[in-house]
């Protein structure tokens, strides 16, 4: 699990690679209409934006060098993020679709 929260620090380094994820989710959601995609998409760009205020100190005063908040979001954009990409991957069934 730590390596997980390593691979994440990487959006506290870049803040803008959080847009990766949006735009992705984004297309999805566009391609496919699924809700959940656009969901994750505004968490991504929100994320971003919350990663960007942090590194330039508005959010935080000093020393922000423990935080302790990435221990609510990242499994919250974790485990939206993992949902939306089932939502995308699972192919929706027409009402005719099903056992006769």
């Amino acid at each position: 699990m730590s390596a997980l929260f390593a691979l994440l620090a990487v959006f506290i380094i870049y803040p803008a690679a959080a847009l990766v994820p949006a735009a992705l989710f984004a297309a999805g959601f566009f391609a496919r209409k699924r809700p959940l995609a656009g969901v994750c998409a505004v968490l991504w760009i929100l994320y971003c934006g919350y990663e960007f205020l942090m590194k330039y100190r508005v959010l935080c005063s000093g020393e922000c060098n423990i935080r302790v908040d990435l221990l609510l979001i990242y499994p919250v954009l974790l485990l939206v993020s993992l949902a939306g990409i089932v939502q995308l991957l699972i192919r929706k069934r027409k009402a005719g679709d099903g056992a006769a």
